[in-house]
């Protein structure tokens, strides 16, 4: 095959060095750039991202700077970053060098599969994979990846220029024309720049311009050649002749495409040899291909096609020219046995031939169902971990050796269409109906045969026919039994965590009538607002009105009321004070719905400290709790103006004990926000973004929990919350590593509570010090939102033809699964002489090379793309925009301005998260920019899925208390009073690290 682009992303690398500019004898030094829309700064002049395609006039994509100004500008303190339509990064050069006065300046990036001239010399090269069709173009101050914000991005700090094209989710203004292989967006000659990517730039033919001022213009076609004579011969062969070969081959139909963009077929030839290294098959594309559907061509019939030998993308392919039928040719047998097909070299051998596994598969992320009607599968019986989950993520060699083993486990599932849904709205959704919900960790059954495809810089297995409603004649999905019914789990009292994803009481719409600021909004198909996209400065990023709100309120009122624990750790409230009102305002509201929903006086909410931080996030951490079960002790608690919270929630601490007990039987509970990975500086260790920033902050609460517990005089202390680290990050070993013990891993198999592009694992955590660790009698999450598509997010509602949120389940009330803690009261302490069984021990996490053990891998949960991006760029994002939809490739953001990632931020994360019904189009957008349809550009790679737990374990010592504390063990053998670090060290054989704090 000729050359691919793999569904990885990949940093761009510069390779050019700055110039110095001399004068007289003086070092002239250029201006720093900085955003200018009157002209007097550096401008984005020109993208394209068709090159080396078909038809592409030239054989590289490329970004053109412009310097509209008298004095030079220098490029040492900027970055050219590529973002996919709505999904995450394509790459990143840190550019270098300077833009001299009028003049321009080339950044040469990818080449395609050959076609076209050459650039003329570049000033500087980079190895980004642009979309032709829908893309964003960010230059900006700083390096790392830019902010993943929706909408209208003019004006942003930090930012220089910023073109978004096509579909693009964001813009400066709105967004310039969609592309294609033959055409570039291009500014006008004078650099005229208004922040409207539409007003200023147009399409046409790519005009790359130098810093030499040199150009190629594409010469014009030449006369066509008269056709040549047809080669009667196999399909084989036929794939090894060069590009334009008139040929005429015998095969069967084997799929059919007559709508829905592929506008072809395929045929396979059933005498061909399958183990000759050389498929069989190939599809032939164009309207007079599709046209002959329902004639000679329907699937079984055998065929004769001439056509002229093509390649599209990698994608080999005849030009249709004619089609008859003839003799029989015998029966296709489609190929069971996966391991054929499971390496790069054997797919590529097998391209276009039909499969029908016979291994068992799982989903492993369905976010891009709501875009492509597509699914990531991974075989075996476990959705994908998220690496750093269970590896040490500064062992490089064991992280790279897992991601390798993850690759070959996956390939994507998808709908024979490359409709974007999120663009078409009026085209029902691909497998998606209300009764067929397909979530993260279902096992998958392949009814029919499928092709085995290259197409949108991937593998997929493509149906064979485009696929109507639920498909359940193709494949069918079935979910574990039981992941519905909310955990029981033993002990007195429970104290879990819920991610609210953004409840904010004031809505955007208020917000605007208020005249606090303004916003831009996400409609649903009819125009009807529905989610706060952007509000400014630091506004709302949930309902955009009355409507909406009570949508999302009724989901949430309805998870938490079925949770039914008697503390519930917060995180994502609106911090009411930010809009003139009480701090407690959203608090208050979300108790009023549950009381209304309950009965009065069922819920109460923890008071906030009379003494708040000076400078807060516009979203918080709180507490409610149910009266009849327990009572606070003493008032609430928050860490002030600590510099490491500068960008992240600052943890609250409140005392609690059961409802009529004693002061003395008090435990603390500290809900937590960390900074997300969308934001930041990334330090390059693979943990996101900010991670020196959770560093600081898991140190400051370790300290701030001490100053609480010789406040109070309480000594349990739990630790809740959306810690924005994996277990084996970082900040969570730092945690552990100042006593506590991660309860999710350490006794309940490590389930996951988040998944961000086809990985699951946990960002949320309860850890326990070892006073508390004595209390705790049962671990369990509740996968009711993580693994559930984005579809049935009230940010989602009425956005395609296909209406599947309803407000009746509590699933998808947010993009975070939430953990719930048994408790024993402190006058039934567990019996510590009798020792527990091996169920009690069953940890999470195996070998760092290893995957999860049946316990501990079936993970369940989903937001953001590297990881999620948390706050706002994921499913649920801390942005406006972010509500819920994973950026894939991005890092959560936990800012309002940080779209698509593991947080609020990564709320959509997967991408982004925007909280808007109207979901970017992501990374692998579906541009049909030429004949064979594969116009789903992008990295075809899904966010992580996780699979549903096994129970948690439970104190089975024959004892007949359900309420004793549980002690973790390992092969019988009890470990208590210790970390979750050293626990897993003990008990999984994962490399204990010890780092100074």
């Amino acid at each position: 095959m000729s050359q691919q682009n793999t569904v990885r992303v990949r940093r761009g690398s510069a390779v050019v060095a700055a110039a110095a500019l001399a004068a007289g004898g003086l070092v002239i030094a250029p201006n720093a750039a900085s955003a200018a829309p009157d002209g007097s700064g550096l401008v984005i002049s020109e993208v394209y991202g068709g090159g080396g395609n078909s038809g592409a006039p030239l054989t590289h994509d490329f970004v053109e700077l412009f310097n509209p100004t008298s004095d030079p500008i220098d490029l040492s303190d900027l970055s050219l970053e590529y973002k996919s339509a709505a999904g995450g990064s394509g790459g990143v050069v840190d550019l270098s060098g300077a833009v001299e006065p009028g003049g321009h300046f080339l950044v040469q990036l990818a080449a395609g599969n050959g076609a076209g001239d050459a650039l003329p010399e570049a000033d500087q090269t980079g190895s980004i994979n642009m979309s032709g069709a829908n893309g964003r173009v960010y230059l900006y101050e700083g390096s790392g990846q830019f902010d993943g914000v929706s909408g209208d991005v003019a004006g942003i700090e930090g930012l220089v220029d910023m073109v978004g094209y096509g579909t693009a989710a964001s813009y400066e203004g709105s967004p310039a024309p969609g592309l294609g292989n033959q055409t570039s967006a291009s500014r006008a000659a004078d650099g005229a720049d208004t922040d409207d990517n539409a007003a200023d730039f147009s399409a046409g033919a790519p005009s790359p311009v130098n810093a030499a001022g040199e150009t190629t213009a594409p010469e014009q076609p030449e006369e066509p050649e008269e056709p040549g004579e047809v080669v009667e011969t196999t399909i084989a062969d036929a794939r090894g002749l060069s590009a334009g070969t008139r040929v005429e081959v015998p095969g069967v139909v084997t799929a059919v495409y007559p709508v829905g963009g592929f506008r072809g077929f395929t045929i396979q030839d059933p005498s061909g040899d399958p183990d000759d290294d050389v498929s069989d098959a190939i599809f032939v594309w164009g309207d007079q291909a599709v046209a002959a559907i329902g004639g000679d061509v329907e699937i079984g019939a055998p065929v004769r096609v001439t056509g002229a030998t093509d390649a599209y993308n990698g994608l080999a392919q005849l030009r249709f020219e004619s089609v008859e039928t003839t003799d029989d040719l015998g029966e296709v047998q489609p190929i069971a046995d996966w391991a054929v097909v499971a390496d790069e070299e054997s797919r590529e051998a097998h391209m276009s031939e039909l499969v029908q596994p016979d291994a068992a598969f799982v989903v492993t992320d369905n976010y891009d169902a709501n875009f492509y009607g597509s699914f990531l599968l991974a075989q075996g019986e476990e959705p994908l971990v998220q690496p750093t989950a269970v590896i040490d993520p500064h062992d490089a060699d064991a992280i790279a050796e897992r991601i390798a083993e993850d690759d070959a486990r996956t390939i994507t599932l998808d709908d024979g269409r490359s409709v974007n849904f999120n663009s078409q709205k009026g085209e029902p959704l691909s497998y998606l109906t209300p009764e067929n919900r397909v979530r993260v960790g279902d096992a998958v059954s392949f009814e029919r045969p499928f092709v085995l495809d290259w197409r949108f810089d991937g593998w997929s297995l493509q149906p064979t026919e485009p696929i109507e409603g639920a498909g359940a004649e193709h494949v069918t999905f079935e979910t574990e039994d039981g992941v519905d019914v909310a955990p029981t789990v033993d002990g007195d009292i429970s104290v879990a965590i819920f991610n609210v994803l953004n409840y904010f009481p004031t809505t955007a719409e208020e917000y605007v009538d208020a005249d606090l600021g303004t916003c831009t909004f996400y409609t649903d198909r009819d125009g009807a607002r529905i989610t706060a996209n952007r509000c400014d400065p630091n506004g709302p990023r949930g309902a955009a009105d009355d409507e909406s709100l009570a949508r999302q309120e009724a989901k949430i009122v309805q998870a938490i009321s079925e949770l039914d624990a008697s503390i519930v750790s917060l995180q994502e409230v609106e911090n009411s004070i930010a809009f003139g009102k009480d701090r407690d305002f959203a608090l208050e509201t979300l108790v009023d719905a549950l009381n209304a929903h309950e009965g009065a006086e069922t819920w109460a909410y923890a008071e906030s400290p009379l003494e708040v931080p000076a400078d807060e996030d516009v979203i918080r951490n709180a507490f409610i709790y149910q009266q009849a079960e327990v009572e606070t002790v003493g008032a609430s608690h928050i860490l002030l103006d600590h510099e490491a919270f500068e960008n992240a929630r600052e943890p609250l601490f409140q005392g609690f004990k059961p409802a009529g007990a004693a002061d003395d039987e008090a435990f603390l509970v500290a809900s937590n926000h960390l900074k997300s990975k969308g934001s930041g500086a990334d330090d390059g260790t693979g943990q996101g973004n900010a991670n020196p920033d959770r560093i600081r902050q898991a140190e400051a609460l370790a300290a701030y929990t001490t100053e609480v517990q010789e406040l109070t005089g309480i000594e349990p202390v739990l630790l809740t919350g959306d810690f924005n680290s994996y277990a084996m990050e970082d900040p969570a070993i730092a945690i552990e590593g100042a006593g506590f013990t991660n309860l999710n891993y350490a006794l309940n198999g490590g389930e996951a509570t988040y998944v961000f592009q086809g990985r699951s694992a946990s960002l949320d955590h309860v850890f326990a010090n070892e006073a508390a660790l004595d209390l705790v009698t049962d671990v369990d999450v509740w996968q009711i939102n993580a693994q559930e598509q984005i579809a049935y997010e009230y940010s989602r509602y009425n956005y395609n033809a296909t209406l599947l949120f309803d407000e009746t389940t509590p699933f998808r009330a947010s993009d975070h699964n939430p953990i719930v803690v048994g408790l024993a009261a402190a006058d039934e302490p567990g019996d510590d002489d009798e020792e527990p069984t091996e169920d009690a021990g069953e940890t999470g996490a195996e070998d760092a090379g290893e995957e999860l053990t049946d316990d501990a891998g079936e993970t369940g949960a989903e937001d953001a793309g590297e990881e999620p991006v948390e706050d706002a760029g994921e499913n649920g994002g801390e942005d406006a925009g972010e509500a819920g939809a994973e950026d894939p490739g991005e890092e959560p953001a936990d800012d309002a301005s940080e779209t698509g990632g593991e947080d609020a931020t990564e709320s959509g994360s997967e991408e982004s998260a925007e909280a808007g019904s109207e979901d970017p189009a992501e990374d692998g957008a579906e541009d049909a920019a030429d004949g064979s349809g594969a116009g789903e550009s992008g990295d075809g790679s899904a966010e992580d899925a996780g699979g549903s737990a096994d129970d948690p374990a439970t104190d089975d010592d024959g004892s007949g208390d359900e309420s004793a504390p549980l002690s973790p063990t390992g092969g019988g053998i009890a470990v208590t009073g210790i970390g979750a670090l050293a626990l897993l060290a003990v008990l999984a054989g994962v490399a204990l690290r010890r780092r100074a704090a």
